[in-house]
């Protein structure tokens, strides 16, 4: 029991990373039918209801009322940075070249995130931390990435697409070490509250600015894509960007984001049994590299 909690950190991180393989998947398809704009701002008011819903629950109040003006004002620069900015850019990759390899390139996450919290936080990782992000991230660079006949490294998608990504990639760091200056001790769930209304506020800005409203509301009719939806709301906005908070309020943020980023892996088993798509030995062994490196983490 003693060992479980003193991996508290670790373990929201791991099912971190399982809730955005399931929320990867329903965005990509709804992202495809109502577009990445719409989808952003309609996934933010779910997340927001199903989260208000958890809190009054839980703590006997829909709205985070308790929060110092402090944590108010670093978790809307947060959620600015990481919900609105990184994710929009995200969900747009989603579109271009498909959640599989835009979550490849989330891979990029712990690094970046290890090296803003060492200049901003001063948290630093052990070497066995360090060989353990490593170890991690070769096993998913295996598992995706794809060389042609040349044994070279190719662009097989549209670059526009994976720069997408990997601005989304830097939007989800900073907003990890920007939401470490604000949470502090504060209740992550009421916390992702606060994010998530940064979000909700700067999309109907933009989406007022942009006389992007009669498409929005269009995009309600669509049932299949609402579904699906719905369904990427409950695991991402509500349940992911939660246990994300609490994981880099517990560990390193470097050592959280890299366990969340093995989310690739887990979508390797949708691909084989929902998808039928072809699993090759290169990306089992991927896997197996991977999950030895998360088994480093925990020593």
């Amino acid at each position: 029991m003693t060992t479980i909690n003193n991996n508290l950190g670790e373990i929201a991180a791991l099912l971190t990373a399982l809730f955005w393989a399931i929320t990867s998947t329903a965005f990509e398809s709804s992202a495809r039918k109502i577009g990445s704009l719409n989808l952003n701002l309609l996934r933010l008011f779910i997340g927001l209801a199903f989260l208000s819903t958890f809190t009054f629950i839980s703590r006997g109040q829909l709205f985070p009322t308790d929060a110092s003006s402090s944590t108010w004002l670093w978790l809307m620069l947060s959620g600015l940075v990481g919900i609105a900015l990184g994710d929009l850019l995200l969900m747009e990759a989603f579109v271009r070249i498909g959640s599989r390899l835009s979550m490849l390139i989330y891979a990029s996450v712990p690094p970046l995130s290890g090296i803003m919290a060492l200049i901003f936080l001063n948290e630093k990782m052990t070497a066995i931390q360090v060989a353990g992000m490593f170890v991690t991230l070769a096993g998913i660079a295996s598992v995706i990435l794809v060389t042609d006949g040349n044994n070279k490294l190719a662009f097989t998608h549209p670059v526009a697409g994976i720069l997408l990504a990997f601005g989304g990639a830097l939007g989800q760091s900073a907003g990890y070490i920007i939401g470490k200056y604000g949470i502090a001790d504060y209740d992550p769930f009421s916390a992702t509250q606060i994010r998530i209304l940064s979000g909700i506020l700067t999309f109907m800005i933009l989406f007022t600015l942009r006389g992007q409203w009669p498409d929005f509301m269009k995009s309600l009719k669509k049932k299949e894509a609402m579904m699906s939806m719905t369904v990427g709301s409950f695991f991402g906005p509500f349940l992911g960007i939660s246990m994300s908070l609490y994981a880099v309020q517990r560990i390193n943020p470097g050592v959280a984001s890299t366990l969340i980023s093995i989310t690739p892996i887990m979508l390797i088993p949708y691909a084989y049994f929902i998808k039928k798509e072809k699993v090759t030995a290169k990306e089992i062994i991927g896997t197996i590299i991977a999950l030895v490196g998360v088994a480093i983490m925990f020593i």
